[in-house]
């Protein structure tokens, strides 16, 4: 089922001075937007050593891979309370729900639950979940992909132009992805709508659902509130603009996680590097978020510049800068 896609329009900006390159003009800037991007980080435990850093600057709350017993979760919810913050979300990450052993299956459901329980704790109201991957097989390069897919089923016929026959085994793969993940997630979600937490599916370089309308349908064929996209802005550059994969997506994005890669001169490949440093139009970007009504946690998964510095490319890019 396909969620209606609500469009925003867009305030007019108010003419800028030169001092709208400082921060506080950039804050004002983003008033200019209807929805609002909430900043985060990503941490291990939820300790209230771990965000007071965080929260001198200025971010408003975290994601944790810290995954623990619901009780122990509480308590990291009221260390960030007591700072104002929030515990969003916990990244569960990679799971195996492709695996041909039952077992494996099994424990990756268990897994997916425990971050369930975990969320509820902390007061996340998500998990990012990555459902499976595919690799060691003949697949496209990221530039070469032309899917096409049969809209019923959500499976692919064709994932480059011309002769895939040297696609045969990647293209039973990505179906069978399709289905035993389809068939994992619909098992949880009944406890994801017991606790009131939503599994966010990611394709982090999976290989699996790398255009935007496949993934689209995959995401929407649950048909329920409780399976949303957690939608990685920086991830998904080599295969098709983010503005392009949002815009796509629409009301089915949960979550953004922010970071940025620069491609090749020839747009063939590329390396990651730090929000605002690659070749992520995010002015584009941010119009696109506001046309399709998002309006919630951004979370940066980068390191190593300070966090005030991290902080201000934030809102640079929540301004539409």
């Amino acid at each position: 089922m396909r969620l209606p896609l609500t469009r925003r329009e867009f305030l007019r900006w108010t003419v800028g001075t030169s001092a709208a390159i400082t921060l506080g003009a950039s804050a004002s800037s983003a008033a200019a937007f209807r929805g609002h991007l909430r900043k985060a980080m990503i941490v291990k435990e939820v300790t209230e050593a771990a965000l007071q850093p965080l929260k001198e600057a200025g971010f408003q709350g975290v994601e944790t891979t810290h995954i623990c017993p619901e009780a122990e979760a509480v308590q990291g919810r009221a260390a960030a309370e007591k700072l104002g913050m929030r515990v969003h979300s916990v990244l569960r990450g990679w799971m195996e729900f492709n695996s041909e052993d039952s077992k494996k299956v099994q424990e990756s459901i268990e897994k997916t639950m425990l971050a369930l329980r975990a969320a509820k704790g902390y007061g996340a109201d998500a998990i990012l979940l990555v459902p499976c991957r595919v690799s060691g097989i003949p697949m496209p390069e990221p530039w070469e992909f032309d899917i096409a897919f049969d809209p019923t089923t959500g499976h692919v016929t064709r994932v480059a132009a011309g002769d895939n026959s040297r696609f045969e085994a990647y293209i039973k793969a990505q179906n069978h992805a399709t289905d035993t993940s389809r068939a994992a997630v619909e098992r949880l979600i009944p406890l994801a709508q017991e606790l009131g937490v939503i599994i966010a599916l990611e394709n982090v370089w999976n290989n699996l659902w790398v255009k935007p309308a496949l993934f689209r349908h995959f995401v929407s064929s649950f048909a329920s509130l409780w399976v949303k996209a957690y939608f990685d802005i920086g991830n998904h550059v080599k295969y098709a603009p983010p503005q392009e994969w949002i815009q796509t997506l629409g009301p089915l994005i949960a979550k953004l996680h922010v970071k940025d890669f620069k491609l090749n001169p020839d747009g063939h490949g590329g390396n990651f590097v730090h929000p605002r440093d690659g070749s992520i139009d995010w002015p584009a970007v941010r119009r696109a978020l506001d046309e399709v009504g998002y309006d919630g946690w951004a979370t940066i998964e980068d390191g190593g510049l300070p966090l005030t510095e991290f902080s201000h490319r934030f809102d640079l890019i929540e301004a539409g800068e």
